[in-house]
């Protein structure tokens, strides 16, 4: 520009096509700004809400038994009422065993069959023995029917005055002659269908039966092996074919010191543990104390039924029994909900809390405690038997958190 030119302001305008761009691109800007932030966010809050913490967790039992105190505790074992070792009534060789180890059998069910061969044979002679008696029965009849026609005829004669009183003697004395002996062949008739019975009766006991329904829990004999109702020198004859359990009347058995059997009475509350499933309390009550007494242990038998029965109880299990009595509530107290051990109360803000576990996930609820027992606590509200409570995990857990169970 030449010194003695004068500007021209019409040329410093900015042109508009250039401000619309400049203004595009600062919210270009502005635009990616808010994706990142919103962006970050997302991830903050992901992370955060996915955060997995490992925690261990326990099941509140229910609230009944903390009203029930413990007076006395004893060990035993499940026994059945009502158990069979079968044998059969007879010495015989095993020709055949149809059950086996955890069969369910009904009552009259066929277990085995023993070789009949030689009690066959006796039933076939002795029912031969009984059609032969049974053909004289028939001949006698005859004859007897022929007796009564003639001294029918004898006595018309005799009546025409043609026949003699000896000729008519003759006849009735042969009629009562053949009712007499047709009296004894229906005795021997008779007494051939009662020994074809007991050698009916001996064929049957080459066929053993369960006597009750139950489970076949052993299985005694197999086939060619000997069995025999005694018991036979050296050890090669069985005694059973399989031993039957009636499953439905399973309880317990416990030996109780004679010095405490006073706490125990018929009707009682009892909670069992079976050794196999430490963490399983089973509702029992007594049934029955046995009235007699072990002079060498000092011991008295109580036997005791479960209040219901499951697949798990097996005979012969080891169980722990605890006979409760109901304890004495102070009036006004709030009845217990559940039991649940200490370890699951925490304290936030003053307040006693509880996170129950649900699905994978925890909801932190406020609790109110009752009495302690030992590790455990009284829950009068907040937690539900059955509810899984934590019991070990980090202390900074959180509502809604979602956890992972430790195995």
């Amino acid at each position: 520009m030449n010194e003695h030119e004068k500007p021209n302001l019409a040329e410093l305008r900015i042109d508009r096509h250039q401000r619309t761009a400049g203004r595009g691109g600062r919210w270009i800007l502005v635009a990616t700004v808010a994706v990142i932030v919103a962006l970050a966010a997302t991830v903050v809050f992901v992370l955060g809400s996915g955060r997995t913490a490992e925690v261990e967790v326990a099941a509140a039992r229910p609230g009944a038994g903390s009203q029930e105190t413990a007076v006395l505790n004893a060990s035993g074992y499940v026994t059945p009422r009502r158990k069979a070792t079968v044998a059969a009534k007879v010495t015989g060789r095993v020709s055949e065993v149809m059950v086996e180890e955890g069969m369910q059998v009904e009552k009259g069910q066929v277990l085995a069959r023993l070789d009949d061969s030689d009690a066959r044979a006796r039933r076939d002679a002795t029912k031969a023995e009984r059609d032969v008696a049974r053909a004289g029965l028939a001949d006698l009849r005859v004859n007897l029917a022929n007796a009564e026609r003639n001294l029918k005829r004898v006595h018309g004669l005799a009546a025409d005055q043609v026949a003699s009183r000896e000729q008519l003697d003759d006849a009735e004395t042969t009629v009562d002659s053949l009712k007499a002996r047709l009296e004894v062949a229906k005795q021997q008739l008779d007494a051939a269908e009662a020994q074809l019975a007991v050698a009916q009766q001996d064929l049957d006991n080459y066929v053993i039966r369960s006597p009750f329904a139950g489970t076949a829990v052993s299985k005694d004999a197999q086939p060619g092996e000997m069995v025999s109702p005694v018991s036979a020198g050296g050890g090669f004859t069985r005694t059973g074919i399989s031993t039957i359990v009636d499953m439905s009347s399973l309880e317990i058995e416990v030996d109780v010191n004679e010095s405490y059997i006073a706490r125990v009475t018929p009707g009682q509350r009892v909670e069992a543990v079976l050794d196999a499933y430490p963490d399983w309390r089973i509702p029992a009550h007594v049934r029955t104390v046995i009235p007699t007494a072990d002079r060498q242990k000092a011991t008295v038998k109580v036997r005791i039924s479960f209040e219901k029965l499951d697949p798990r109880i097996l005979p012969d299990m080891g169980v722990k029994v605890t006979f409760l009595e109901p304890a004495q509530r102070k009036p006004g107290t709030a009845p217990v909900r559940a039991v649940v051990p200490q370890t699951a109360i925490r304290k936030l803000d003053g307040k006693s809390v509880a996170f129950v576990l649900s699905g994978d996930t925890i909801t932190r609820r406020a609790v109110s405690l009752g009495q302690r027992h030992g590790s455990e606590v009284d829950i009068l509200a907040g937690v539900e038997p059955g509810e899984k409570v934590v019991v070990a995990g980090p202390e900074n857990l959180e509502d809604g958190q979602r956890v992972k169970v430790r195995e």
